[in-house]
């Protein structure tokens, strides 16, 4: 166990309070079964999903200033469980405290936009934090182990980073953004084999989903594809806008690529908090287009 109890403001993010509800009620179980508090920011905004700098670099900026400042107001990191929300708002965040040095005036236009509407100022004084990163950095690998009670033995587990993730900051302490082991090894540690494929570190498709669909679920359905060749039982993602082109998407994605996939594919919180005996109706996996029924069916859930 870690020393102390981890404390975190909680930004949920859009998604997994509507399309991915189920990454909202395995993420509570996990973290409550961790001893992990998580301090919601109900008032924070969306980020955007990187769609806001299309309009203005500005804008984006400053709803993100306020989302990290909500954060900054109980002197605690900022947590998400979305690639996406992660890569948007670290990013936003490594600006910021860059031009902090470089460029005083814009961030002075940013607070000054947020004094505005009566919000607290962006300070720079604390980090963006995906789950994963939690994980990995805060709770630890081996006091994560420690929990497991029921181990996830013979589960062939295929990683789904997002590009978010991985490569939409300039600094990356946790893991290498080209050749990431930080899913991998939480796989190790609740039991599960890692299965390795090259589509694990590419972009899922969503992006171009709403202009160029073809194209995007061609995208998905290789990768879908290539980790079922490669032996996996299940792709797991730590990223719910992932979770929608890979698996709320996947009979499109059949129809596209003109033959059957059907694998299964969990969010994060819920493949760690199965390994800790967390009943999956908790977990929403009854939620999911693709079946888990035999991802359960093989650890005899």
């Amino acid at each position: 166990m870690p020393s102390q109890t981890l404390k975190y403001a909680y930004f949920p993010g859009c998604v997994a309070q509507g399309a991915c509800r189920e990454l909202y009620q395995s993420t509570a179980a996990l973290t409550q079964a961790l001893d992990i508090e998580l301090l919601e920011l109900k008032k924070a905004a969306c980020c955007g999903s990187g769609t806001f700098k299309e309009d203005s670099q500005l804008l984006e900026d400053t709803v993100n200033a306020r989302n990290i400042a909500l954060a900054e107001e109980l002197n605690l990191p900022l947590l998400t469980h979305c690639s996406t929300c992660q890569g948007v708002i670290g990013h936003v965040d490594e600006r910021l405290k860059e031009l902090q040095e470089t460029d005083p005036a814009y961030l002075e236009q940013v607070n000054g936009l947020l004094q505005k509407e009566s919000c607290s100022p962006y300070q720079g004084s604390t980090e963006v934090k995906h789950l994963l990163w939690a994980l990995v950095a805060d709770y630890g690998l081996e006091a994560l182990q420690a929990k497991v009670t029921q181990k996830l033995t013979g589960l062939k587990c295929a990683a789904f980073y997002g590009c978010y993730l991985l490569r939409a900051q300039k600094t990356m302490p946790y893991d290498n953004p080209w050749q990431p082991e930080a899913m991998e090894n939480v796989f190790r540690a609740v039991g599960a084999t890692p299965v390795y494929y090259g589509g694990r570190t590419q972009c899922c498709g969503w992006p171009i989903s709403s202009y160029a669909s073809e194209q995007s679920f061609k995208m998905a359905g290789a990768h879908i594809q290539e980790a079922i060749e490669a032996g996996a039982d299940c792709l797991v993602t730590p990223c719910p806008l992932c979770h929608l082109n890979l698996d709320s998407r996947q009979p499109e994605v059949e129809k596209v690529i003109g033959h059957k996939l059907g694998l299964p594919v969990l969010h994060l919180p819920q493949l760690v908090a199965l390994a800790l005996s967390v009943d999956p109706k908790q977990l929403g996996l009854d939620r999911h287009i693709v079946a888990t029924k035999p991802v359960l069916e093989k650890l005899g859930v």
